[in-house]
């Protein structure tokens, strides 16, 4: 019955909200945020918690203004989402500038893949319709199989509509499509700021322990495609902006765990400078840290956002 209604839910969203005038999905999306944000939930009281490792200096009245932020540019991530495809390549074009794209544009044209790794940051859909559109070709990325399957189903629809190539997350084929990708000279983007496997790398984030995923690392390792890490922030209440960051080098020296592991950090890093210059578009509503995390088998794991 759950998983039906968060389907329902979720449809409601897309034939609805984006039939809304902007303003009134603007408006209709701080709403709600602010609604949840005073209930006090888990979600909310996860973000407080993860903003907290984030900004250790805030007193208690900043990390409530950081959480009801960050809630309200939740939704607004949500509330993009569900009109973004109707929205105008116009709009799409003018809703997202970035910082330094010559250096995917360029390893592109050059041949060489990309692999572009993303956090939980601003709107990464508007992000990936955004260079679809520039690049006036699909790119490859990977999705967390929901459930109920119609959910999956429809967020796969909504993503391909965008312009994107969608592969499941589980089942173990997706590493080898990404591969051919990038080796014929394609753009794979990954978010991954948050393991789904539980065996990805352990890097310092924040000055504690995390794990991250080892897929960007080990597909820029075996394919020779060039490692971007990516972050997002909203600027304005219609426009949001990017950074490019240094490319992440493979090591020369080193077994496959090693070089992995250094260049994971490296991926940490960068993320870890654009959460830290605007932490209240950081998404993450989920458990992050290790030292957070259940044992296996314990408790009730929290959800991913899709």
């Amino acid at each position: 019955m759950r998983e039906r209604l968060t389907d329902a839910l979720y449809g409601l969203g897309w034939s609805g909200v984006k039939r809304l005038p902007e303003p009134a999905a603007v408006r209709l999306g701080q709403r709600i945020a602010d609604t949840a944000w005073k209930r006090r939930g888990r979600g909310v009281l996860r973000l407080e918690a993860n903003l907290a490792r984030v900004v250790p200096d805030a007193s208690p009245e900043r990390l409530a203004e950081l959480s009801r932020a960050g809630m309200r540019s939740y939704l607004r991530y949500w509330m993009e989402s569900f009109r973004l495809p109707v929205w105008s390549e116009q709009r799409i074009r003018d809703g997202l500038e970035v910082k330094d794209i010559h250096l995917v544009e360029d390893a592109l044209a050059s041949g060489r893949g990309v692999v572009a790794a993303l956090p939980h940051l601003a709107n990464w859909d508007l992000a990936g319709a955004w260079i679809a559109t520039r690049l006036g070709q699909p790119f490859t990325t990977v999705a967390e199989r929901l459930k109920p399957e119609t959910l999956y189903d429809r967020f796969v629809a909504y993503r391909e509509s965008l312009g994107m190539e969608v592969l499941p997350h589980a089942g173990g084929s997706a590493f080898g499509t990404l591969a051919r990708r990038l080796r014929s000279g394609g753009l794979v983007c990954l978010v991954a700021d948050r393991d789904l496997s539980s065996s990805g790398v352990e890097v310092d984030f924040f000055g504690e322990t995390a794990r991250m995923p080892a897929g960007p690392a080990l597909l820029a390792q075996q394919t020779g495609a060039l490692l971007l890490p990516v972050t997002l922030w909203f600027d304005g209440p219609a426009m949001m902006r990017g950074r490019i960051h240094a490319p992440v080098d493979v090591p020369d020296g080193g077994t496959r765990a090693e070089r992995t592991a250094v260049m994971t950090q490296a991926v940490a890093d960068a993320f870890a400078s654009g959460i830290a210059e605007h932490p209240e578009d950081w998404h993450m509503l989920q458990r992050l840290w290790t030292a957070d995390l259940a044992p296996r088998g314990a408790g009730t794991p929290e959800t991913e956002s899709p």
